[in-house]
């Protein structure tokens, strides 16, 4: 009777078995190596390539984020409660340092300039009373009781004076426009905000005839060069970037540096926080979205691209077959990235190297079948 076409197939295990007792296997010659020969390798299904270098040593491109650094975005508020009654700019404006961005009407402001100039005035008589009583103790027509009155009294005039011109400065004006305001006594109604540095119009938040309170949001304004590329990394990414390496941006000329590798992971997407900040000539914008690659953080080896299949795992370790002159070596590397195609690893490869990519589970048997694996 002849045998059925549909005989059960082989596993590996069979195959090593067989090749076992035909002494086609010779023994391990050190630790994660074998020996076999070319024919060995055909038959069991092994394929090799030479490992890829990566041009730049660089990961493949992540989705980033451009955004403004924190420390370089503020707001200006409403100085004192009042009226807009106009805005000087519009949102994208650049604008230098002490420009004016709003004008105000207010009452508070006119309080505030009335006080000040009250406050002068009592200082004035402070001291004009101070130097007639220091005059009298001299000439013992005073107790000196009544000389460290009139110093107190002079002292805490002065005190109150640079209380109120504080509160001017904080409302906006400048010590030139406070000095006019003290030599001609002139108070004024209108307030005009300024900025304090050189920036850029973000947002405005209010509108000409609209009454704000005392420190309500204005104007936002930020400085754009540098700014901040926020790259969302997976987890098991991760170990190839460190604080300092190099950063570019797809489609922009200068790099920048990680400034920051967060401790913490995103649960929903498992991705960690990649802060990089780069300087801007005008061509990089807050909030749009880029791709960004980062450079590995160790130059001392290259990194390799090979396939994915190439790869093993005996724990946290990650190794590759690589052929030798008598068969092949499990070589240990370094895991820099990895997607579902490729891996990208560094180690002591070269372009020379054949890297086993296919037939993995067959040399992994053979090594625990010799006890090497």
């Amino acid at each position: 009777m002849y045998p059925s076409s549909s005989a059960p197939r082989l596993n590996w295990t069979h195959v090593l078995i067989g090749l076992a007792f035909l002494g086609l296997l010779s023994k391990a010659v050190a630790e994660d190596q074998l020996k076999l020969s070319p024919e060995q390798a055909r038959s069991l299904g092994i394929r090799v390539i030479h490992p890829v270098a990566s041009p730049t040593d660089k990961t493949l491109p992540y989705p980033a984020q451009i955004v403004i650094p924190t420390p370089q975005l503020w707001v200006v508020s409403a100085p004192v409660a009042g009226m807009v009654t106009n805005l000087s700019v519009a949102r994208g404006d650049r604008v230098v340092a002490g420009q004016p961005l709003a004008t105000m009407e207010s009452p508070s402001f006119v309080s505030q300039q009335r006080e000040y100039l009250h406050a002068v005035a009592q200082e004035v008589l402070a001291a004009q009373q101070l130097n007639r009583n220091t005059q009298l103790f001299q000439g013992n027509a005073v107790a000196q009781r009544v000389l460290e009155g009139s110093q107190a009294e002079a002292r805490q005039a002065s005190i109150a004076v640079a209380e109120r011109r504080q509160v001017l400065r904080l409302s906006g004006l400048s010590d030139e426009a406070i000095s006019k305001v003290t030599s001609e006594a002139a108070i004024n109604g209108t307030l005009t905000v300024a900025t304090p540095r050189p920036a850029t119009v973000i947002d405005i938040a209010v509108s000409p005839g609209q009454r704000v309170d005392q420190s309500a949001p204005l104007i936002k304004v930020a400085q754009l060069s540098p700014l901040w590329v926020e790259i969302a990394v997976p987890a098991s990414n991760i170990k190839a970037i460190r604080q300092g390496a190099k950063v570019e941006v797809d489609g922009y000329e200068t790099p920048g540096q990680v400034m920051l590798v967060s401790e913490t992971t995103d649960p929903a997407t498992q991705t960690v926080l990649i802060r990089a900040e780069l300087p801007n000539s005008g061509d990089l914008r807050p909030g749009q979205t880029a791709a960004a690659r980062i450079s590995f953080a160790s130059k001392r080896e290259s990194a390799w691209e090979v396939p994915y299949s190439a790869l093993i795992r005996r724990g946290e370790q990650a190794s590759v077959f690589v052929s030798t002159q008598d068969g092949f070596r499990l070589m240990p590397v370094t895991l820099l990235e990895e997607d579902q195609d490729h891996v990208v690893v560094s180690g002591t490869l070269t372009d020379k190297d054949e890297v086993a990519v296919s037939g993995i589970s067959a040399l992994r048997g053979i090594l625990l079948k010799l006890g090497a694996g």
